[in-house]
């Protein structure tokens, strides 16, 4: 089992000054990289359904991979490296040679998952050259034991290859028979911190789940995001939202208007640009939180199985299309409004939520399976009929039932019905729907007998 701690350490102005330094040599040295495997990209790459027009005679050039690009390292130790831009002198003789690797690591992946993908055949856009604000962590991937010299109360002392002893400040134990497999350090707005990666191979990793869905120990979870509600679920509680970046907006924005009065390169602006980003660590720290406490009190309900909604959520952030007459003036298209939903999605980070559910559950034992949500919040959960037609329509009065159904409740229940399997199939006909199919009526009084809290 492997798991990562992480911990702020205090380095003295010198070693502070030599993170600094290494920091800007390893980002000219990724940066270096992935310009070389773009150019060989460029000069290497011919469409299928085009010949080009002019074509070098040469043998084409191999494809850079991480062991060709890590075999410079030696010749570029030899001598100082000067940088075309700005004459700047740098001396990777200074750094670690471990950091320097795993920078050629860093760039093989991001350049890989770009041309070809991951396992799961998922890829990722064009790779960025890395700004100053961007590279930020270094990696020791030969760390052990024996890097830690001293623990004392609540500090630890590491010595780091060419660093020598760092304080670090121990707000958590490392656990009893974990090994130190490898070291990383970081460069945050609010200082300096270390992740140690600890494994113990007699831990085994968490088993997944072996036990079948049913409905008694699955929950169904719908992404609201309307008011002050953040997710509503199949057992009628609605959680609340934190919006951490609506609430600390206007300070932000105050803060970032001095800034940009200050002339560039100024001391006041860099100071301004500090606490900007300071700022924005809150905001994202606070989220963070908000997210693990929000998980935790969902695994602790001791369901087995969480449903929830796999959103789009590029396509729910995304600006609308523009609209133009048969003169070219461009006419309103409802951007201005979009925008602002555009931000409470990127405030409520769905996505991040529910990769810290799943890793949450999978301790518990707990599964966390994604649904497709079409129709879901549409259809009567304990009837086949499509009643909440408008988004606007957040309460239907059932006369037959003299039931206040809420929308959101009854969208996280037939979330709970797709991944049971007995959500009826919907077909679209002429631009009409129509359910396909009749329900059970033992469904129907299960679900009307065991969720009396879709009275609103």
């Amino acid at each position: 089992m492997k798991v990562t701690y992480q911990y702020k350490f205090y380095p003295e102005t010198n070693q502070k000054l030599t993170l600094n330094h290494w920091l800007r040599i390893c980002r000219y040295w990724y940066n270096r990289q992935l310009g070389d495997r773009f150019d060989w990209w460029e000069n290497n790459r011919t469409g299928i359904n085009a010949c080009p027009l002019v074509a070098s005679i040469s043998a084409p050039r191999p494809k850079p991979n991480y062991y060709s690009q890590k075999q410079q390292l030696p010749v570029i130790k030899k001598d100082l490296v000067k940088v075309f831009h700005s004459g700047e002198l740098l001396d990777f003789k200074q750094v670690d040679s471990t950091i320097l690797q795993d920078v050629s690591k860093r760039v093989d992946k991001a350049f890989e998952r770009f041309i070809v993908g991951d396992s799961k055949g998922g890829k990722s856009g064009r790779p960025r050259f890395k700004t100053e604000a961007d590279y930020r962590t270094m990696t020791f991937s030969t760390a052990n034991n024996d890097w830690i010299k001293l623990v004392r109360k609540n500090w630890i002392y590491i010595r780091l290859p060419k660093l020598g002893l760092i304080k670090v400040r121990m707000h958590r134990p490392i656990p009893d028979g974990f090994t130190v497999k490898q070291i990383s350090v970081t460069r945050k707005a609010d200082g300096w911190f270390i992740q140690i990666m600890l494994e113990d191979s007699s831990v085994p990793q968490f088993i997944p789940n072996k036990v079948t869905p049913s409905w008694d120990n699955s929950i169904g979870l719908d992404a609201v995001l309307h008011e002050d509600v953040y997710l509503a679920t199949s057992s009628g509680e609605k959680l609340p939202s934190l919006k951490p970046l609506r609430k600390n907006q206007a300070k932000l924005d105050r803060i970032s208007k001095k800034r940009n009065k200050r002339k560039r390169g100024s001391k006041a602006r860099r100071k301004l640009a500090k606490r900007e980003a300071k700022q924005h660590q809150k905001i994202a720290r606070s989220r963070q939180d908000f997210h693990y406490k929000t998980a935790h009190k969902l695994v602790r309900s001791g369901a087995k199985f969480y449903f929830h909604e796999d959103l789009n959520l590029k396509g729910l952030t995304k600006r609308n299309k523009v609209k133009q007459d048969d003169e070219g003036t461009y006419l309103p298209n409802g951007q201005s409004a979009k925008s602002g939903l555009n931000k409470s999605w990127l405030d409520a980070a769905f996505g991040q939520f529910f990769k810290t559910l799943e890793y949450i559950a999978e301790k518990a034992g707990s599964a966390v399976v994604p649904q497709k949500p079409a129709y879901t919040s549409m259809v009567l959960c304990y009837r086949n009929e499509i009643v909440f037609t408008d988004c606007g329509i957040r309460n239907y009065w059932d006369e037959q039932h003299s039931l206040m159904v809420d929308r959101d409740i009854n969208a996280a229940i037939n979330l709970k019905k797709l991944g049971l399997d007995i959500f009826p199939t919907i077909k679209r006909r002429s631009g009409n729907l129509s359910v396909v199919g009749t329900m059970d009526d033992s469904t129907a009084k299960e679900i009307l007998h065991a969720r009396p809290e879709l009275v609103v």
